[in-house]
């Protein structure tokens, strides 16, 4: 019996480059992890069982149970496995959890089972379910292309503080991406420039690039998402956009004491003082 911690992310831009004709989108992005986490546990078991503390989550639709039957279809293991979810990343919120999960449930069951596939085979595995399970194994700071299966992970992992404000709106990645418009004009990010933006904490620089394509959409169907951003500027972020398809919003912050004192004055919405991971967390 173990337990794995699977981290949140937001993503630092997203920018959506075309439409493929498999109808997924093109993008890159810079997704960085935060230490916001699901926890999952894993024990031997005769049959493939996955408990969540979620109330009415349907286990075969959950992304869990889709990974660890796919990996044991892909390893012709016969043995099963349990695995106990406890949630504290918000569903539908454009944080990547149930991608998060999905990945550690795949590196847990190749512990498990010791199947010993390595990352890039899990990465294989991971992107058959999601386009965003393949940046969470192995992976804490990386740029996502293609649909969001193509990895290249970076080094010097920023550590910042950042308030995380969820208005409890399930946002869908598929809804999202289809009501974004893409221009017939793209400019490129500066992915260099702005890693090195980002290096030296120059937040104000940083806040005219936080680019995400698919908030104007969202915050149009929306307008509450658009109003948190605003809050967190007049609460002291020194930066703010919509995390992936939303409805997180992070704001970037000096001090987590400044991000605190955001957080009392966000109301009833779900707040977290978090920090970006530099590293993969301890397993």
């Amino acid at each position: 019996m173990f337990q794995l911690n699977a981290p949140a992310k937001i993503n630092w831009f997203l920018s959506v480059l075309g439409k493929k004709g498999n109808g997924y989108h093109d993008i890159s992005s810079l997704m960085q992890c935060v230490d916001l986490c699901d926890t999952l546990l894993f024990e031997d078991c005769d049959t493939l069982e996955v408990i969540s503390d979620v109330p009415g989550l349907p286990v075969e639709k959950n992304l869990v149970f889709k990974a660890a039957k796919l990996l044991r279809e892909v390893v012709k293991e016969r043995r099963g496995a349990r695995i106990t979810l406890k949630k504290e990343i918000p569903l539908a919120a454009g944080m990547g959890g149930g991608s998060s999960d999905a990945a550690f449930a795949l590196t847990g069951l190749d512990r498990l089972w010791g199947t010993g596939l390595g990352v890039e085979r899990l990465r294989g595995v991971g992107a058959e379910i999601g386009s965003d399970v393949p940046f969470f194994i192995g992976d804490v700071y990386a740029v996502a292309e293609g649909r969001g299966e193509r990895i290249t992970p970076l080094g010097g992992a920023p550590e910042v503080t950042l308030l995380l404000v969820n208005p409890r709106i399930p946002v869908s990645a598929a809804w999202a991406y289809k009501e974004c418009q893409i221009g017939l004009t793209k400019k490129s990010i500066d992915i260099k420039l702005f890693c090195q933006t980002l290096a030296r904490k120059d937040f104000d620089a940083l806040r005219s690039m936080l680019v995400n394509d698919l908030e104007t959409a969202v915050i149009a169907a929306h307008p509450e998402i658009g109003r948190i951003k605003e809050s967190l500027y007049r609460f002291g972020a020194s930066a703010a956009a919509m995390s992936g398809s939303g409805s997180t919003v992070f704001g970037v912050f000096r001090s987590a004491d400044e991000a605190q004192v955001a957080a009392a004055r966000m109301g009833a919405y779900w707040c977290r003082v978090v920090r970006t991971l530099t590293h993969a967390l301890g397993q």
